[in-house]
């Protein structure tokens, strides 16, 4: 087990944006994220994306780092966020599936009109003819899992405008792809919410 003192020189290096510090970090504490997170998604997969996405996070944020601070609290704090996000992502398609089931006429088994890759392509086109800014916010939102005052202040646009932003950006992408067979509208709640 390393020491307070040692941990925190490794933190005021991070800051620094100091590699080797980092990758430090990432050997003290990875495995020990590794086993909290696989509590939780019994997957070796996803529980690898999640260490992975909380060390990106952190060397993202390294320059808004307090030298003094409890830096396994702080790690574990952003991994248990993830693992929320996880799930609560996994409620709402939950939510979809059982709304859309009913009110599906055809039977759940009906062989989807589209492959992966076509509706990939769907949705991919679809963000892409959206303006410049409503696209970002979207990809922020959906994607980054970014709430709309971290958008807002990362973009230098009122809350409002992000709002506004979002709420355009998904009724469009709600609107076309209502067009669609109903495996394109469950793709688009899996992969985007």
């Amino acid at each position: 087990m390393q020491n307070k003192a040692y941990l925190n020189k490794l933190v005021q290096k991070l800051m620094n944006g100091d590699i080797m510090a980092f990758n430090q970090l990432f050997e003290i504490y990875s495995s020990k994220l590794y086993h909290f997170a696989y509590g939780y998604f019994k997957s070796k997969e996803d529980t690898e994306e999640l260490v992975q996405e909380v060390f990106i996070k952190i060397w993202e944020k390294r320059t808004e780092l307090k030298y003094d601070l409890d830096f396994q609290s702080y790690l574990f704090t952003i991994a248990y966020n993830q693992v929320k996000k996880y799930f609560r992502s996994k409620n709402i398609v939950s939510k979809y599936l059982e709304h859309a089931v009913q009110e599906q006429s055809e039977p759940a088994s009906a062989e989807p009109d589209f492959n992966y890759w076509e509706l990939t392509e769907i949705i991919e086109n679809l963000i892409g003819q959206m303006p410049e800014k409503r696209k970002l916010v979207f990809i922020k939102s959906r994607i980054e899992g970014k709430n709309i005052l971290e958008i807002a202040e990362e973009m230098t646009i009122s809350k409002k405008t992000a709002e506004n932003h979002l709420h355009t950006a998904l009724k469009f992408l709600r609107n076309e792809l209502g067009r669609e067979h109903f495996v394109t509208l469950l793709f688009f709640y899996i992969h985007f919410f």
